[in-house]
């Protein structure tokens, strides 16, 4: 217990004396998803997305980051990688705000000249927010599944959802304020509906109102009864945002006092 506890101060001291910086900048890149219909192919239908990064290095291997990223998600059976017997397809605007903490392999400063480079991985949390359409029609609020008619009690789904987000990259300083990062980034969501598919048919194909588009897009095929297995609302909708970001590198606080010393000031 007592040596658990001198290395936890160890660790604390390193952090308060290290000379605290933050980064701010930009993020470039593209996002796709895995779901209903796309369980398992990594990068189909990407997409290219964009946002803001914001970092706090507490020291030279740990730094927090908070995060905002915007892109589009995609998925349609006529892409013959799911079941095109369905004729499911959507698409959806995303956008992801998350808070993370990343841990760097290698000791690694913006600026320094030694220490350069660092692959790290990160974790933390997220929010997503997502509205899936399809032919221009917003799918959530027709209720394919049933949901506006409170079929077997269902109710419409929330266009928020909570993720937990996990990754790897790399980091490399390109001179004294400048960083550059490279990241590839999963989101396990919890929900089944980025995709607006999850359970069951609740119409009669044979029964469906052909000129009514609604209708038509809870089953395009025509084919399938109520209650028919229309996804797996065992497993939730997966994520993922990867790219690019440049950011510049500033210190939090622009004056310091050392211990028996007047005020200094610092870059």
């Amino acid at each position: 217990m007592k040596k658990s506890l001198l290395i936890l101060a160890f660790a604390l001291s390193g952090t308060v004396a290290f000379p605290q910086t933050a980064e701010v900048g930009l993020f470039g890149g593209f996002s796709y998803y895995l779901g209903d219909i796309n369980p398992g192919i990594h990068f189909m239908n990407s997409k290219p997305a964009y946002g803001a990064v914001a970092r706090v290095n507490l020291n030279s291997r740990w730094v927090i980051k908070a995060s905002g990223y915007r892109g589009k998600i995609k998925g349609d059976d006529g892409m013959g990688n799911t079941n095109d017997q369905r004729g499911l397809k959507f698409e959806s605007t995303l956008t992801d705000v998350s808070l993370t903490a990343e841990f760097n392999f290698y000791d690694y400063i913006t600026g320094s000249r030694r220490n350069i480079m660092s692959p790290y991985i990160f974790a933390g949390m997220s929010m997503a927010f997502f509205n899936p359409t399809a032919d221009g029609v917003n799918l959530r609020d027709i209720g394919t599944e049933g949901q506006q008619e409170g079929f077997d009690g269902r109710k419409p789904y929330n266009r928020v959802a909570f993720a937990i987000p996990f990754g790897v990259g790399v980091k490399y300083s390109l001179n004294r304020r400048l960083g550059l990062s490279a990241e590839w980034g999963m989101r396990k969501s919890y929900t089944d509906y980025l995709d607006d598919v999850s359970t069951t048919y609740y119409l009669d194909g044979s029964q469906i109102d052909t000129g009514n588009p609604e209708e038509v897009l809870s089953d395009p095929t025509l084919s399938h009864k109520a209650y028919q297995e229309r996804g797996n609302p065992t497993t939730d909708d997966w994520y993922c945002f990867a790219g690019i970001s440049l950011t510049y590198k500033f210190r939090l606080y622009s004056k310091r006092k050392c211990p028996g010393q007047g005020t200094t000031s610092t870059d």
